[in-house]
């Protein structure tokens, strides 16, 4: 059985900027694995969000996924490896904050993972986004612009 990955956009808020969600099978993968209060850490602003950390490589590759709603620096931060194997997307070997636990390995067929990754172009005006530039209905346009934070590792690396 393969996952199903559905990538949308969070408005702003008082205290962030406007980011990522990640629904794998329909459940929320960063706000399962940080607590309440925490958020993703793809942000999106008027030039989009770099989705290239997703694409998966036949090289493992740890991406930050989300942080608990102290910043992740006292308890860490949500990550994954990224591996591609073939016609599979493999996202195992979580790290995740203190105390919270750890996500399923999950496996996406590469063809919809891809279809998925090209459909959300997070550029404020484009198809992540309605036309207005405002975020699926919430009414908040998508201000703010932070980087994408990625880093190669092997499998079992800290995420801290």
């Amino acid at each position: 059985m393969v996952d199903r990955l559905e990538i949308s956009v969070v408005s702003p808020g008082p205290r962030f900027g406007a980011y990522l969600r990640f629904l794998v099978n329909g459940e929320d993968v960063v706000a399962g694995a940080v607590g309440e209060g925490g958020r993703g850490l793809f942000a999106v602003g008027p030039a989009g969000a770099e989705l290239g950390p997703l694409l998966g490589s036949g090289e493992a590759l740890r991406v930050e996924l989300g942080e608990p709603e102290c910043s992740g620096v006292c308890c860490g931060v949500l990550s994954v490896v990224v591996q591609r194997f073939g016609g599979i997307v493999q996202w195992s070997d979580w790290q995740v904050p203190y105390a919270e636990s750890a996500p399923p390995e999950f496996h996406f067929d590469a063809d919809q993972y891809d279809a998925e990754l090209d459909r959300v172009d997070t550029r404020a005006g484009g198809p992540g986004f309605p036309r207005d530039g405002r975020d699926r209905g919430l009414g908040e346009p998508a201000l703010s612009r932070r980087t994408v934070r990625a880093w190669h590792g092997r499998t079992g690396a800290s995420a801290r």
